[in-house]
């Protein structure tokens, strides 16, 4: 061999036959990246969810209704309270002659219009104890039993308003018309105020009387639907 001749040198290196060039073994990840990938990525894919059932898209209809029912119960309070005002503050009194000689006018003279009176006030207490049962149906309408239990008073109530303000619609009408077959006189020919009272307190009973049906029909039909 001769010294201008250059050597060849062939690196060996520590693999198997027929695979390519060796590669770096990948460096390990420290723990804490490790352990913070797993948690990322359920943290990103991990869908919210609403454990309430406040923000059902089901229960929308219902809250309508609901909200509705809280309506109405505002609505008929004040007829309510307005027929026992005025039936409470009918009195009229005419002098006839002198101040001595005196006809008197007064809602206890007449059975029908007392019964009016305490009716009306009872329902319009119940209608203002009964909203916040009904703002809780509002909140929460999936609740059947809350429901239920306005359907039943409101039941109650209409019947007992009812009873006083038809009691009460026939005092007035003969109070207007009277009866020429047993000889009694329409008293409104003369005590004016008095009529005029009793009959808006009348008017106000059947319009707080309308909405505790619609109370009602309401409350069966949501009922009816869960």
């Amino acid at each position: 061999m001769s010294t201008s001749e250059a050597a060849t040198v062939i690196p060996v290196y520590d693999v198997a036959p027929g695979q390519g060039a060796p590669s770096k073994a990948p460096a390990a990840a420290p723990p804490s990246a490790a352990a913070a990938a797993p948690a990322a990525a359920a943290t990103t894919t991990a869908p919210r969810k609403f454990p309430m059932r406040f923000f059902r898209r089901s229960d929308r209809g219902s809250r309508c209704m609901a909200f509705l029912d809280f309506l109405l119960r505002i609505a008929a309070f004040g007829p309510a309270l307005a027929a026992a005002i005025a039936t409470g503050t009918s009195d009229e009194t005419l002098s006839v002659f002198t101040e001595f000689f005196q006809f008197r006018a007064r809602f206890d003279d007449f059975p029908a219009f007392l019964f009016l009176m305490v009716a009306s006030a009872i329902a319009a207490g119940y209608l203002l104890l009964s909203l916040p049962f009904s703002a809780v149906v509002v909140l929460r309408p999936q609740t059947t039993v809350l429901r239920l239990l306005l359907l039943v008073c409101d039941t109650i109530m209409l019947g007992l308003l009812t009873a006083g303000a038809a009691a009460a619609a026939a005092i007035v009408d003969l109070a207007h018309s009277g009866n020429e077959r047993a000889n009694w006189v329409p008293i409104c020919m003369q005590f004016h105020g008095f009529c005029r009272r009793t009959s808006g307190a009348v008017v106000a009973s059947f319009l707080s009387v309308f909405i505790f049906v619609l109370l009602v029909v309401l409350a069966a039909f949501s009922i009816r639907k869960r």
